[in-house]
């Protein structure tokens, strides 16, 4: 059905049944449609089938030649066949088919435009009319799968970087009939729904079609009196594999990691998918984060914090550096240590952030309750109260 559509198409001279000729301009190509339009369509003709054929012929014809794209191809096509179809071949037969004591077959006749990397006659017209020809040579190469994936990694190795193995499930071509959906041995028949074009053309009003996948072979052209035992018909399969992936260092939890061509595989010499893999992180015992920086709370005793004092604290990224907590270092301080954070984008470190928190002790012994009596009793002469009840009282 397909092919012989197309064949009709063939027959005709577009420019003829606008009125205008092969060097019209596009605004005179649109302005003879809207006259011919006006003047045939079913709305204003609504009992005249003649009309309603001649206002469908214009419609396909605009179509066309009203196309900059479609008018350059239909204008090679005609000028390398002899300005039509009409009866022109040798034989006089018609694309597809020969008739007379010596027939031509058109896809031996172009042959050596499928050699050279094109489609044959069916892909010319597939190119032309914006479908795709009964014979194709091969499906057009298609994009593999991308796949999600969630990898678990320790607080160090998301800064320091590391490679880690992961068992990924996707969708590939099926192993045993390596994707024609066939029992393996068996030959393929073109497909009698769509007779090898992969599309079927709907009607959806007046002179208008689109067309759809055909349902029977899914767009392959060819269908399997046999299918596969294996994926039963559908070619695809699952497949597991194991990968190695290089996770950067710096990296945040619930950040998420484009890794490029390690998707599912490609169909028809198309590139593999992208994986994407969403990284968790491990909290750490001692240190947290905040950005590019580290974290860490420092507990200090009272009179370390009265006093001063200095007070080692350990890195994650090398020995303890010091903190020289001056006298009167409130509760909650933050002290900045440069170079001792997490690894950025540029390369350069981010600080350490410690935090110190003042101890009060639970327990005293009889020493330690002694002086810290005596110290109240030096100090009872400086409430510190007094000024939170005067601003209370305003």
């Amino acid at each position: 059905m397909a092919e012989e559509y197309r064949s009709d198409w063939a027959t005709k001279d577009f420019y003829k049944e606008l009125g205008v000729g092969k060097e019209a301009s596009a605004d005179e190509i649109k302005k003879a449609y809207r006259k011919l339009a006006r003047e045939n369509h079913p709305d204003s003709n609504p009992d005249d089938a003649a009309k309603h054929e001649r206002f469908k012929r214009v419609a396909e014809a605009y179509d066309v030649v009203g196309d900059p794209d479609k008018r350059k191809k239909y204008d090679e096509m005609r000028s390398l066949y002899g300005g039509g179809f009409g009866g022109g071949f040798p034989g006089g037969g018609f694309p597809g088919g020969s008739t007379g004591g010596r027939g031509y077959n058109f896809e031996d006749l172009f042959g050596d435009r499928a050699q050279s990397g094109g489609g044959g006659f069916g892909d010319m017209f597939g190119d032309l009319f914006g479908g795709t020809g009964r014979r194709q040579s091969r499906q057009r190469p298609s994009k593999g799968q991308d796949v999600e994936s969630t990898a678990t990694i320790g607080f160090t190795e998301s800064l320091e970087g590391v490679t880690i193995s992961l068992r990924l499930s996707s969708d590939a071509p099926c192993p045993d009939c390596a994707g024609t959906g066939g029992k393996p041995g068996t030959k393929p028949r073109v497909c009698p729904e769509c007779e090898g074009a992969g599309y079927i053309t709907q009607s959806v009003g007046g002179a208008f079609s689109m067309n759809e996948t055909c349902p029977r072979c899914g767009g392959r052209q060819l269908i399997y009196d046999e299918p596969c035992p294996t994926c039963h018909g559908s070619g695809r399969g699952a497949s597991s594999r194991t990968i190695q992936a290089r996770i950067p260092a710096g990296v945040k939890d619930g950040q998420r990691i484009r890794l490029r061509g390690k998707g599912g595989s490609g169909e028809n010499g198309g590139p593999a998918g992208d994986l994407y893999v969403t990284v968790r992180v491990t909290p750490h015992r001692v240190f947290g984060r905040k950005g590019d920086n580290l974290t860490i709370d420092v507990p200090i005793s009272f009179d370390e914090a009265a006093l001063g004092a200095d007070v080692k604290v350990p890195t994650l990224s090398g020995g303890p550096v010091t903190l020289k907590l001056p006298a009167g270092t409130p509760n909650g301080r933050t002290f900045r240590v440069r170079g001792k954070g997490a690894r950025k984008s540029d390369g350069t470190m981010g600080d350490l952030l410690a935090t110190v928190e003042v101890q009060v002790p639970a327990v005293l012994d009889g020493e330690a309750r002694a002086a810290v009596e005596a110290f109240r009793a030096a100090t009872a002469h400086k409430p510190l109260r007094s000024k939170l009840f005067d601003e209370a009282a305003q």
